[in-house]
């Protein structure tokens, strides 16, 4: 198999438009080779790949992770709110509001 070459997606998701597009890569590929040859970072200007995160099936990965055939590396984009903030912010509206406190 060393000579047959890896067929990996690379995908991207706005919440307007999503982009999955196949690539063919030699092996020993990596996450970031996937990534340019793809073309999303000339479809897509607002990818930074020293900002955005990237991951391989939902697992968080660095850009010179090895590929293997099928893989799909997944491009992330910020977040807009703080997951732990959201839910301090939901539990201290709870506790004001007592929810879940009613009489038996």
């Amino acid at each position: 198999m060393s000579d047959e070459r890896l067929r990996v997606e690379v995908a991207y998701a706005r919440s307007d438009q999503q982009w999955v597009l196949e690539v063919s890569l030699p092996q020993g590929a990596t996450v970031e080779d996937a990534i340019r040859a793809s073309g999303i970072l000339d479809k897509v200007p607002e990818i930074d790949l020293a900002v955005n995160k990237v991951g391989v099936y939902g697992k968080l990965a660095k850009l010179n992770a090895e590929l293997h055939h099928r893989d799909r590396v997944e491009i992330y984009r910020p977040l807009i709110a703080d997951p732990k903030l959201v839910r301090k912010k939901r539990a201290a509206e709870g506790k004001a509001m007592k929810k879940g406190a009613g009489e038996a």
